[in-house]
């Protein structure tokens, strides 16, 4: 892929930081029976989902459903309510311990409902390094190990929700740690927007790039007000978006929406993403962001958790599927765009840009 402008948003990536030791991450995918098909024994109260392939697309004003035919069905667990009634004591208890086990980089809150709220803390500026992103790979592992009624997905910067990927990740790189650092960002995106629980977002910031893409995962977004701006900004960088990062925008907007503003590298102010459908409600602060966020988690709780979270998986499992059967051709040809050596110079040129005005 050939760099064709120098990015105007000062947000797009960071480069401020420097490369940490590469810290091992989970490769696997977020359920092993999914890859195979076979349904592996489990406890007497947990049953097994079979998702089919849909033999039609669905078809709405604003959300298009792609059809794969003759796709293998994938499995996924879900749970009772039996289980979530008897369980409901110990769910709560296990939700809170998980408080006192956040790493630096992540800090997990649970209320009194369930409803965990994940505070990403890397600043200044939440760049996805894979330190961030192994922390946030374990936090959705201890979510989903404990049966969470929710989760709320928020900053502690009081002006970035995330910058996107971490530039440094991507420049000079050493090839093993790019590779562990896409295959955990892969596994974040899997569980994320793929995860049975409520999700929302509470957008207290600018969310560029893979910022962006963290708050299209979830099933809900509320954005702060203020002279924030929010989408997937990669062709402003000479990046070509993956296709997850395609589905996850289609997923939310409308196809042709998401085609303009994916091709034009398009920033949204707060305003036009309301409008356009990219986030679902505005609040003046972010305490207004995660009550809202709240309020989106109570509405399920008369509905079926197995119900609701079969049917989510339904209308996301095509491009959960199209990834999951395709990673390492993914992970390939995000290696091979880091070997360009056409990139590697816009790259470089990109960080020397932001060090100028960092000395502004």
């Amino acid at each position: 892929m050939k760099r064709t402008r120098e990015c105007k948003h000062p947000l797009a990536c960071d480069a401020s930081s420097t490369r940490a030791p590469l810290t091992r991450a989970p490769k696997t995918a977020p359920d092993a029976s999914a890859a195979s098909g076979e349904a592996s024994e489990e406890a007497s109260h947990e049953r097994l989902f079979t998702l089919a392939p849909r033999p039609s697309p669905c078809r709405s004003p604003r959300h298009s459903c792609e059809s794969v035919n003759g796709a293998q069905a994938h499995t996924y667990k879900m749970f009772t309510l039996r289980q979530v009634g008897c369980n409901a004591r110990s769910m709560l208890g296990s939700l809170r311990q998980m408080s006192a086990s956040a790493g630096p980089l992540v800090d997990v809150a649970v209320d009194n409902a369930g409803v965990a709220t994940v505070t990403m803390q890397r600043l200044p500026v939440n760049s996805l390094n894979l330190d961030l992103l192994t922390e946030m790979n374990k936090t959705l592992d201890d979510l989903a190990k404990n049966k969470t009624r929710g989760m709320i997905l928020t900053s502690a910067s009081p002006t970035v929700f995330s910058a996107g990927l971490d530039i440094m990740e991507m420049y000079n790189p050493d090839f093993k740690r790019a590779e562990t650092f896409w295959n955990t960002l892969q596994d974040v995106w899997l569980k994320l927007f793929g995860s049975g629980y409520p999700t929302a977002a509470a957008i207290n910031g600018h969310a560029p790039a893979g910022g962006c893409l963290l708050a299209l995962s979830c099933e809900y977004r509320v954005m702060a007000t203020g002279k924030f701006t929010i989408g997937l900004n990669e062709t402003a960088l000479g990046i070509v978006a993956p296709t997850w990062f395609i589905d996850s925008m289609c997923n939310t907007i409308s196809s042709r929406e998401a085609e303009f503003a994916l091709t034009t590298g398009r920033m949204f102010s707060v305003d036009e993403a309301l409008k356009t459908g990219l986030i679902d409600e505005t609040a003046a602060d972010k305490a207004g962001t995660i009550e809202k966020c709240r309020g989106f988690i109570k509405k399920f709780e008369r509905i079926s958790p197995m119900a609701r979270a079969a049917t989510k998986q339904k209308i996301r499992e095509i491009p959960l599927r199209k990834l999951m059967q395709n990673r390492q051709k993914d992970t390939e040809e995000f290696l091979n765009y880091l070997k360009n050596p056409m990139v590697q110079k816009g790259l470089e040129m990109y960080i020397a840009s932001l060090k100028q005005k960092a000395k502004k």
